[in-house]
């Protein structure tokens, strides 16, 4: 038992749960900060009619992707809330061990939202970074590629800042058993989300080195 007490973390203060509040606070201006960017981003001028064609094309094979991506996932993300539902603890018993398990589904989910938005506004701001640079250069083109990648920064911070100070807040002494949980989920599936990318990008890149090959005469790897 005395082994058992060292374990324990302290409680949390009321200074303390004063600086979780201002975090969450923190937390809810990033993600604001966040959407004001996405409608930033997207009333930027989508160019031609054949520019947004091709532009739709790679939306829809990347909505695919992620859309299969996920079912896939959503089956391990289940099987692994219940070996944490009942995975015992050695503080707070059964609640604990169910906010360690739904938590985990939270950090899953908030990771898998990132992907997502990441991933489709990419697809969406591509187009409009190469409009913006074929009518103002390439200072204009930044602008909208750094908006686009400040938002999944914006995101990844918001969502995890937002979720731990939740935690802190609600478990108090308990909260780094449910973090564990929390933290788990937004990596997993992110691991698996980096290594599903990585493999659809290089499909995609020799579908366009082979398209390219036999439709334009363009040489493989050619920098056009």
């Amino acid at each position: 038992m005395a082994a058992q007490h060292l374990i324990a973390a302290p409680a949390i203060s009321g200074g303390e749960r004063g600086l979780v509040v201002v975090i969450g606070v923190i937390a809810l201006l990033a993600l604001a900060f966040a959407a004001s960017l996405v409608k930033e981003v997207l009333k930027a001028d989508q160019g031609t009619a054949k520019m947004q064609e091709i532009a739709k094309a790679v939306q829809e094979g990347a909505a695919a992707y992620l859309n299969r991506q996920f079912r896939t996932l959503a089956v391990f993300s289940v099987i692994v809330f219940i070996l944490l539902l009942f995975l015992p603890v050695n503080h707070g018993g059964f609640s604990v061990q169910l906010g360690r398990a739904l938590f985990f589904i939270v950090g899953a989910v908030f990771s898998a939202s990132v992907g997502y938005i990441g991933m489709t506004l990419a697809t969406r701001a591509n187009v409009r970074v190469a409009a913006a640079a074929r009518g103002g250069g390439r200072e204009r083109g930044f602008h909208v590629a750094f908006r686009t990648g400040g938002i999944v920064g914006m995101l990844t911070v918001g969502l995890g800042l937002l979720g731990a100070s939740v935690v802190l807040f609600a478990y108090n002494q308990n909260a780094p058993t449910v973090l564990e949980g929390f933290g788990f989920g937004g990596a997993l599936l992110a691991m698996f989300m980096r290594v599903g990318g990585g493999i659809f990008t290089k499909a995609a890149d020799v579908g366009a080195d082979l398209v390219g090959k036999v439709e334009a005469g363009i040489p493989e790897d050619d920098p056009r």
